[in-house]
């Protein structure tokens, strides 16, 4: 048999093919060779930004990977901090990075550095959206099984720094340094053949930190396996979860107070109780007062990217750009998400940052070599905690500054 791939198993690319620009769009490579047949490689100012996103704001990741990918080469690159808050309104757009290079040099680059923005960003902002509307409510990211998995660990660490409590992928954990959340699947109740037996060899088998939360919509009517594994595992019981199909669900919310009703009679009132299957924001906002948690896959995994833009905004140190496009080279001013774009080194960027206004594009590479100091996973969703609770609190105004 021949395999249609020669040096690979997947349709994936290497590391290296991404690094040296060749997950590229082949008019690029069109666009390098004629630049350098004529000897012209200007030196250019190209920005990185969304004309629209939802709610008109967006958490950015992938920085630092694009950092990576930009390292060594002959660039000065500006860019938000990751994991922060970035807007956009009709007419105003916030540059993410800011990226000074001859341009044939990256020209190939536009591709991957838009691809580790865009969907790391997407699916951040997604995760935060859903934090801010859960409150206090346990949100678990289910979701690697819907997509590459080769996108399993970006995905996962993109959920958790906007403000998950928990991923269930176990090699983006391991990369991450924290231990992977999860419960049992059908499978594993169907295998056994019966629910008692199943959550049963799961309390034996599973260590001390491991939560016993037993599925309970497997075979029977979710309020009786509700009362089953009550029954079961008494005080070691934790929580339950209805991963019910829409097919079957009818009246969500009677059912969890169903089976809330049930627990508590019985004397398991503390007994936690998650939902999950195709849970996205309409679902948390009907359901978040009656349970405790959520498992979220598909409207997190499967996020919309955001859609930014690559532009050229200054040719040879001269505005330069596109009609529909701003020209000229940016500096976005923060405070009290009071926002203002105006040209960087103008008097109003000097104005902006007497009146105690922070810059957020700052450097990141400096001659190819990387200035910033990269912080955890940890630190980040620390911050991005802060940055939406500012948000939630404050009203948001972009504006120009000129």
């Amino acid at each position: 048999m021949v395999h249609e791939l020669k040096d690979r198993s997947f349709w994936v690319a290497r590391e290296d093919e991404i690094l040296e620009g060749r997950v590229t769009d082949v008019y690029f490579l069109y666009t390098e060779q004629v630049l350098r047949s004529i000897g012209r490689n200007p030196r250019v100012t190209i920005e990185v930004f969304a004309r629209h996103v939802k709610d008109n704001w967006g958490i950015v990741l992938g920085i630092y990977e694009a950092a990576r990918l930009l390292e060594g080469k002959k660039v000065n690159v500006k860019a938000m901090e990751e994991g922060e808050v970035f807007l956009t309104s009709s007419a105003v757009y916030e540059p993410v990075m800011q990226i000074e290079a001859d341009y044939a040099d990256i020209a190939t680059l536009e591709n991957p550095i838009l691809g580790l923005l865009c969907s790391s960003s997407g699916i951040a902002s997604k995760a935060a959206r859903l934090r801010l509307i859960a409150d206090d409510k346990m949100l678990v990211s289910f979701g690697t099984r819907r997509a590459h998995p080769v996108l399993a660990p970006m995905i996962e660490r993109a959920a958790y720094i906007a403000g998950f409590d928990g991923i269930s992928n176990t090699l983006a954990a391991d990369l991450m340094h924290i231990d992977a959340m999860g419960t049992m699947p059908h499978a594993l109740i169907l295998s056994i053949g019966d629910q008692r037996a199943a959550w049963h060899a799961y309390d034996a088998l599973m260590p001390p930190h491991v939560k016993r939360i037993a599925l309970i919509d497997t075979l029977y009517d979710e309020k009786i396996e509700a009362i089953m594994a009550l029954d079961t595992l008494g005080s070691r019981l934790y929580g339950v979860r209805l991963d019910t199909p829409s097919s079957r669900r009818g009246n969500m919310r009677r059912i969890v107070e169903e089976v809330r009703w049930e627990l508590s009679i019985r004397g398991g009132r503390d007994i936690k109780i998650f939902v999950s299957g195709g849970i996205d924001e309409e679902d948390i906002i009907e359901l978040k007062d009656v349970v405790d948690g959520f498992g979220v896959g598909t409207s997190v995994s499967a996020a919309e990217p955001v859609d930014f833009s690559f532009k050229i905004v200054e040719v040879d140190g001269k505005p330069s750009a596109k009609r529909g496009d701003p020209s000229g080279r940016k500096a976005v001013y923060r405070k009290d998400f009071d926002d203002v774009v105006t040209l960087a080194g103008s008097d109003y960027a000097r104005m902006l940052e007497d009146k105690g206004y922070r810059a957020l594009l700052r450097d990141l590479i400096i001659d190819g070599k990387i200035v910033r100091e990269f912080k955890s996973v940890e630190e980040l969703r620390s911050e991005v905690r802060d940055r939406l609770q500012e948000l939630s609190m404050r009203e948001r105004n972009l504006r120009w500054l000129l």
